[in-house]
């Protein structure tokens, strides 16, 4: 498990790197009458130290039974058992991430509304959903990581990922593996490696891991795309067989044969490992920072609970808190690696995908020169 500190720094890689985001951030003070100036009093003196005063809502932007939707309500649980709030969940999928991030968009920035997100949201520009930037718009809480994972049913004529990649290759363009969603984490990262293996798929989409993960069992798709944690209880279970995942090293499970690494297969990727999905909690950036600070303090308890650690270390989570300008800054970061994976294979996408150019963005390789952009302040 990896560190239970806050704003963990780790080395620059495909997913896994530290970020912020340049913000505007509102200064809106009191507005002058020509006739009679008026003083208004800065309401974090008062909301702030009240805050919450009735129940705050969560909205998560996948569907219930997925990665995000397990993370996010396992922490938002431990959060209202050690402080007292009363904290509901909604599920509001869709668009990868779109529907639910316009949704909050209109919601006030009282510190009630909270976005159960995952990946930083880094899908919903580049895929033309919203113009929403996370480090103007959002602050973001990081909680940990997730490795992809391509599993088959027992009875699949596809032995190993070896076999797979030899049928993708005689047959382009008919191999199909499902995906959480057009544009979404799972077929970023299936395109990535099957762009590194030379090979064309059929990408099918579903709303979200869990039925993604469904379609694979019930014989819908050849390839069950997803995440380790939406495989691993099935794979122990003998009704998937898991072909590759996209940590660094192979993955030794309990109960289950051994989960190698797609590094071992396609050296080429194993610079860009691991690959992961990212689970957030977010709230409108303009939120009084008093209240951004009682979420922090008690988001990094309920990550360090018992509770978060057990489901962690049971659905292979890789536990990485970050708060503040480091979660800015990855942020910025996987948006820029989605707009150049997707851009680079746009009509493999299936809809249309905005240039890194258009989003403002740079390429990954310049990234650090580019950051921090021209504006950016943090929120708290």
């Amino acid at each position: 498990m990896k560190n239970k500190t806050e704003n963990k720094k780790t080395p620059a890689d495909t997913n896994g790197m530290k970020r912020r985001d340049f913000l505007t951030m509102l200064g809106a003070a009191g507005v002058a009458s020509v006739a009679a100036p008026q003083i208004i009093a800065p309401r974090s003196a008062k909301a702030a130290s009240n805050w919450p005063e009735r129940p705050i809502t969560v909205v998560i932007m996948y569907g219930a039974g997925g990665g995000t939707d397990t993370v996010i309500r396992t922490i938002v649980g431990e959060m209202a058992k050690s402080t007292g709030w009363t904290i509901n969940v909604v599920n509001k999928p869709g668009a990868v991430g779109g529907v639910a991030t316009r949704f909050m968009l209109n919601k006030p920035n009282n510190g009630y509304w909270w976005l159960g997100a995952a990946n930083y949201n880094k899908f919903v520009r580049v895929m033309g959903h919203s113009t929403s930037r996370a480090w103007e718009d959002w602050q973001y809480f990081q909680a940990a990581n997730s490795l992809a994972s391509w599993s088959v049913r027992a009875d699949s004529p596809y032995k190993t990922f070896e076999d797979v990649i030899a049928a993708a290759k005689a047959n382009p363009g008919k191999i199909s593996i499902s995906t959480s969603g057009t544009g979404g984490l799972w077929q970023e990262l299936a395109l990535i490696v099957s762009e590194a293996a030379g090979v064309d798929l059929k990408y099918v989409p579903y709303k979200g891991g869990k039925p993604a993960t469904l379609a694979g069992l019930q014989g819908e798709v050849d390839i069950a795309g997803g995440g380790v944690h939406e495989h691993i209880e099935f794979i122990r279970a003998g009704k998937l067989r898991n072909l590759q995942q996209t940590g660094t090293k192979d993955l030794v499970v309990e109960g289950a044969p051994t989960l190698r690494s797609v590094g071992g297969m396609i050296p080429a990727l194993q610079s860009m490992l691991p690959l992961s999905g990212i689970y957030n909690l977010a709230l409108k950036r303009d939120t009084d920072p008093e209240i951004l600070e009682k979420i922090k303090t008690a988001f990094i308890a309920a990550v360090n609970s018992d509770t978060f650690q057990a489901v962690a270390k049971k659905k292979y989570f890789d536990v990485d808190i970050r708060t503040g300008a480091d979660a800015d800054r990855r942020a910025a970061l996987v948006e820029a690696v989605t707009a150049k994976t997707f851009w680079d294979v746009k009509e493999k996408i299936g809809k249309k995908v905005k240039s890194p150019d258009e989003l403002g963005l740079p390429d990954p390789a310049q990234f650090d020169s580019w950051w921090p952009p021209s504006g950016y302040k943090p929120a708290m």
